[in-house]
């Protein structure tokens, strides 16, 4: 008897815990938004554009090949006070229920960041079904609504094109970074690190860039490029850092993964190219006299990639010496970037937290005045260790002679 009531029990239990989909939605009930667009109105108000997936288009342009299937986007706009308020006036413009759990890109328009993002992360973090995990990127000299409209090639859907080229352009050439939604509101909310994002421009004419036509040309009217780092203050956008610069932010944020670095050779300033393969970067904090400074080291490991005067590959001693200048070039790229955060007194490396980690109550006096009054003073020493592993297939190239 006993047994049986424990099995009553134990099924009553189940029941209880097993109710079902109570919380069900059915798939042709929800449009799954891709990406998001945040803009102003010229009377303040929010303007959101929504990017959601049409399923069909998408697999029917990858069956019948190239731009013939529909468009694989639809664009849905929404003005609201706030993000919240302009996500429900969408839903009188859209037949299915808005859903965030696919969202996996946020563009933020420049003029909304130049006033501060501050409360546009507090409301994604809130969002139940969104993902902080999302990357962001700030549209540079266009809105973000431009850039969620641009069609593209090769990867049918926008937001796509944008998260794989900043991925690879990292990966490959070093002067972008690919930073989510959770990396920035841990930097807004810490006082020894600002937020930096990369940027996303339109190349090209927008409005033939909206139209299908776009994605059915060898040479598309319009094209979405990866430019720039944006720099923060606090929660505002500050200044642009590009080039050399930017490459500079990435070696010492310890992102570099690969790269080109230029060597000077001989009184020719092209001499060689220098591919880093593997490089590491660490940073630490040492305190003087009740005075901060920071020390940077870099190893870096690479390949000859290319030779446009003649060298000796056979002679450790050129070896040696094309190292030392690789040194040099990527040093001056690092003390560029720094030199350019300390014009805009804004600490985008994390030196501030390299310091609270070493000298916790050393910080403490320090934190309010961090980026205005100690770090565009701070000394920081950077030293450079190049190493080149090969030379590639040859160790004299044909263009001098045998």
């Amino acid at each position: 008897m006993k047994q049986k009531m424990a099995i009553t029990l134990l099924l009553l239990l189940c029941a209880t815990v097993l109710s079902g989909c109570w919380s069900k939605k059915e798939l042709t009930d929800l449009a799954f938004v891709i990406a998001v667009g945040i803009d102003k109105t010229k009377d303040g108000k929010f303007a959101v554009t929504f990017q959601v997936v049409n399923p069909g288009n998408v697999a029917g342009s990858t069956q019948r090949g190239g731009g013939s299937g529909g468009v694989p986007v639809s664009i849905y706009k929404a003005t609201g006070d706030n993000l919240v308020e302009a996500s429900r006036k969408a839903s009188k413009k859209l037949s299915r229920l808005i859903y965030y759990a696919h969202t996996n890109l946020v563009v933020i328009g420049e003029e909304v960041a130049k006033e501060g993002v501050n409360g546009l992360f507090d409301a994604l973090e809130r969002n139940s079904q969104f993902r902080t995990t999302a990357m962001v990127v700030i549209a540079r000299r266009n809105s973000a609504e431009e850039v969620l409209k641009i069609l593209t090639p090769i990867d049918k859907i926008s937001a796509n094109q944008i998260i794989k080229t900043l991925q690879f352009s990292e990966k490959i050439w070093g002067q972008t970074i690919h930073v989510r939604v959770g990396e920035v509101i841990n930097d807004l909310s810490s006082l020894g690190k600002a937020p930096i994002i990369s940027g996303v421009e339109i190349v090209g004419s927008v409005p033939k860039g909206k139209r299908q036509t776009n994605v059915q040309a060898s040479e598309p009217d319009a094209r979405l490029n990866i430019n720039g780092l944006a720099m923060f203050k606090e929660d505002k956008l500050v200044r642009w850092i590009n080039g050399e610069a930017a490459r500079g932010v990435v070696w010492i944020l310890d992102k570099m993964e690969q790269t080109s670095v230029t060597i000077e050779w001989k009184q020719k300033k092209e001499a060689a190219a220098y591919k880093v393969v593997r490089a590491k970067t660490s940073v630490a904090a040492h305190m003087k006299k009740g005075k901060p400074s920071i020390s940077i080291h870099i190893r870096a490991e690479g390949d000859i990639g290319e030779e446009f005067v003649s060298i000796d590959f056979t002679n450790p001693k050129q070896i040696f010496a094309l190292e030392k200048k690789a040194e040099t070039s990527i040093k001056k790229e690092v003390v560029k970037a720094i030199e350019e955060a300390k014009k805009a007194k804004t600490d985008i490396f994390g030196f501030g937290d390299v310091v609270y980690r070493s000298y916790p109550q050393q910080w403490k006096t320090m934190k309010s005045d961090w980026n205005d009054r100690y770090f565009p003073q701070l000394e920081v020493n950077v030293t450079v260790e190049a190493f080149i592993r090969r030379t590639g297939l040859r160790t004299k190239s044909y263009l001098f002679g045998q």
